[in-house]
């Protein structure tokens, strides 16, 4: 047995310890997916679905608030070699968060009511003070985690994914009892923005606190200086992606008849579950390699081989949920959701599409093309927002349809891109497509197998 471990603790720690890493951190991703997974069947009986509608729309303006409140700065966090520099890079993000919090306050307290009439939600209007506070703890967690990432602290990461999937889902279920009603749902979600904040900030005050006595103005304004490119083109870059994502929701949640918005949510929360699973993991691991693998010409290799692994881990998996869930949707969220089923089937190319171009997509920054992955996301952007119009004119039923049609294509065409930027060769893609095809075979055949037998019943 004692054999058995080293052999398996060698095997974690080859490759610079890469498979370590990602086993952490999709080990404590795990627990926080499993945890809000078991949360939603409470929760959609807890709350109606023009309730998570509600909900779409305040994530919606949560997340593009909290990707751009650090001006990117906290995604070169990684990057300088001095952790001096890195440290000044954390502070800006931070302090450039905590300006865009306040502002966007001051925004709700002048024009409230116009806020909440411009999204097509006037119910909105008594939660919206909770939006500047959601800013701030979402976009100081992705900073301290990048610093955490930075310093390789994958345990205290992934022990802060599990908290805030605890808190977050305890506190939506616990106020939903009490018949809080979208109070509840808001108040969870700040929780799975900011949670674990205090506990990655004492590891670094613990740990590097010789680094950050050594941050001053003047350093902070070399390493402004230093990686001006992300405040001035990935800022717009990472607005215009996350917006293509989030738009949509909005317009759907004001455009379409009855709660679409909601049970698109419902769908995306149910699929993101693998997402969280493996793909954020490598991602972040993906990020603290990457810069040095480039320095050393081993990018295209190290890309194809993250590539492959998440293709043999990934795509089968995906395509099982989304043929079952037609059918299971309604037994396990309960009735009125069989939308969300259907949408989920739907989804089964973007979300794989998605799976393999997201952990990558960080090569841009490392090889210094901002200004291209500007103009691919605000392609995406411009890309699905006309798929929604396009639905509204012909079919306004299929509007959901259309916009997730939308993001399979912009996915396809990132991998592409991705592929030719990190050096990615025609013959790595095809041993991907070739290594991957037996185990989707296998999940397909198992998933129309259960839908079959689920349906028959």
């Amino acid at each position: 047995m004692k054999s058995l471990l080293v052999k398996i603790n060698s095997k974690l720690n080859a490759q610079g310890g890469f498979l370590k890493a990602v086993s952490l951190l999709a080990g404590g991703t795990a627990a926080a997916q499993v945890i809000t997974f078991l949360a939603l069947p409470v929760l959609t009986r807890l709350y109606s679905p023009q309730e998570f509608s509600l909900l779409a729309v305040f994530t919606a303006i949560l997340g593009m608030g909290a990707v751009i409140a650090c001006m990117r700065l906290e995604v070169a966090i990684p990057l300088p070699e001095k952790d001096e520099d890195a440290a000044s890079l954390l502070i800006l993000s931070i302090l450039c968060a905590t300006i865009l919090s306040a502002f966007s306050l001051l925004l709700i307290i002048i024009w409230p009511h116009q806020i909440a009439e411009l999204l097509g939600q006037p119910q909105l209007y008594r939660y919206l003070w909770m939006l500047p506070l959601g800013i701030w703890l979402s976009a100081t967690y992705s900073a301290i985690q990048n610093w955490a990432t930075r310093k390789k602290y994958f345990s205290s990461i992934a022990k802060t994914k599990i908290i805030q999937a605890g808190m977050g889902s305890s506190a939506q279920i616990g106020i939903g009892f009490m018949g809080g009603g979208t109070l509840g749902l808001l108040i969870g979600q700040l929780m799975l923005s900011g949670m674990g904040i205090v506990g990655l900030a004492k590891r670094a005050l613990r740990d590097d606190k010789a680094n950050f006595e050594l941050v001053s103005r003047k350093t902070m304004l070399e390493q402004l200086r230093e990686y001006d490119k992300f405040p001035k083109y990935s800022t717009f870059e990472s607005f215009a992606n996350t917006a293509a994502i989030q738009i949509p929701l909005i317009l759907i949640a004001s455009m379409a008849i009855g709660p679409e918005a909601g049970y698109l949510l419902l769908a995306t929360k149910v699929m993101s579950v693998p997402l969280g699973l493996i793909g954020r993991a490598i991602s972040q691991v993906y990020l603290s390699r990457a810069a040095e693998e480039y320095r050393l010409g081993n990018l295209g290799d190290f890309t194809a081989g993250v590539v492959t692994n998440l293709a043999k881990i990934g795509i089968g998996p995906l395509a099982f949920i989304g043929i079952v869930s037609p059918t299971i949707f309604p037994l396990i969220f309960g009735n009125g959701w069989e939308r969300a089923g259907d949408l989920v089937l739907w989804m089964i190319p973007w979300m794989i599409l998605q799976f393999i171009a997201s952990p990558i997509s960080m090569v841009m920054h490392v090889r210094g093309w901002q200004r291209s992955m500007l103009a691919l996301t605000v392609f995406g952007l411009l890309l699905r927002v006309s798929a929604l119009f396009i639905a509204y004119r012909i079919n306004i039923e299929s509007i959901s349809e259309w916009y997730i049609l939308s993001g399979a294509l912009f996915y396809l065409i990132c991998i592409y891109i991705f592929f030719k930027c990190a050096g990615v060769s025609l013959k790595h893609t095809f041993n991907v497509l070739q290594s991957s095809t037996l185990m989707i075979g296998i999940w397909a055949i198992i998933g129309c197998i259960i839908a079959f037998i689920v349906g028959y019943l």
